[in-house]
């Protein structure tokens, strides 16, 4: 059995080949071709911390596999970061155990490449403001992603501890360089929302990260985090009246606050949440329609993301020699 660590699969996937990956992954869960399961979450209130469990099997990309994350809150009064997880893939020809990896990176990886899929997507070509709310983890990925499909000139990052915005643009300095001199940090959003383009939401909050009225025209969102019904990052007036595309539509709608919290209110219809990012990759489905609308990426994470990269970093390792062998026996 093969292990691969954080830098390991950063040097054997990198975020290009990542977006690429999460297109071919949601057109295969659109189509029917995949299986996954809805996550199990155990949540720990008491340690402000949840468990997820996500399996999943791409047969078109031979990726069989199961990933547990933790996201615990309070990690980084500990000097922690929030989210620590691992990836397992099994052989899906013999069932054996085929690798174990970080998946602490790798999901920070997969979650930044579909923002950067759904841009590349439905964000207007000529994008050049992005606004990332959120300086964790997931917020350094999320710009890297977008940076990839667009010409980005300007990168307002927003969060309310300068300590995490600072640790993300030391992130940056560490893992893109290249980014990092056209990075702005706030702690002001709706001075930043105002001036986007495309806006990345990667957050827990509860209650929305910006108001509807600072959207602008013709404005991209891709929003990731907020993964329990009681969340909500995106006011429920612009998923009214935005375009909105969904990694999985089940999952999105049993999962998503940004999208239950509307459709329970009244204000939108299940029929709102229909398109799936795999149908819009594939062209069974529209994106943008016009420069002046307002899109909307939904994604609530789902296993086919992980199974996919873990596939292609061990591939790759195999092919360059690299990892750790393990024998279990």
């Amino acid at each position: 059995m093969l292990m691969l660590t954080r830098n390991q699969i950063r040097d054997l996937v990198p975020m290009p080949d990542a977006v690429e990956l999460m297109k071919m992954a949601f057109t295969e869960l659109s189509a029917g071709r995949t299986v996954s399961p809805l996550r199990t979450v155990i949540s720990l209130p008491d340690r402000e911390g949840d468990a997820l469990f996500m399996p999943a099997y791409v047969p078109g990309m031979d990726a069989l596999g199961l990933k547990t994350v933790s996201v615990f809150r309070r990690n980084p009064e500990r000097g922690l970061p929030v989210i620590h997880a691992i990836v397992g893939l099994v052989d899906p020809e013999t069932g054996q155990p085929l690798a174990i990896m970080d998946g602490t990176y790798l999901t920070s990886l997969r979650t930044g490449a579909v923002s950067g899929a759904a841009a590349d997507l439905l964000a207007r070509a000529d994008s050049h403001v992005l606004v990332a709310i959120g300086a964790g983890a997931q917020g350094v990925t999320q710009i890297a992603a977008v940076c990839a499909v667009r010409p980005i000139e300007r990168v307002i990052a927003v969060d309310v501890s300068d300590a995490a915005l600072e640790r993300l643009r030391q992130s940056l300095r560490s893992d893109w360089p290249e980014i990092e001199s056209r990075l702005e940090t706030t702690t002001d959003s709706g001075a930043a929302v105002r001036e986007a383009d495309i806006i990345c939401t990667a957050t827990t909050s509860r209650t929305p990260v910006f108001q509807d009225d600072e959207v602008l025209p013709g404005t991209h969102i891709s929003a990731v985090g907020a993964y329990t019904p009681e969340m909500q990052e995106v006011p429920a007036a612009t998923v009214a009246r935005a375009t909105v595309v969904v990694d999985a539509v089940d999952a999105a709608l049993a999962e998503a606050g940004d999208l239950i919290i509307p459709l329970r209110d009244g204000l939108v219809a299940r029929e709102h949440f229909a398109r799936e990012l795999g149908m819009v990759a594939s062209g069974a489905a529209p994106g943008r329609a016009s420069a002046n609308e307002i899109t909307l990426f939904k994604s609530v994470g789902n296993a086919v993301q992980d199974v996919v990269v873990a596939r292609r970093a061990v591939d790759q390792a195999r092919e360059r020699g690299l990892g750790t062998e393990i024998d279990l026996n």
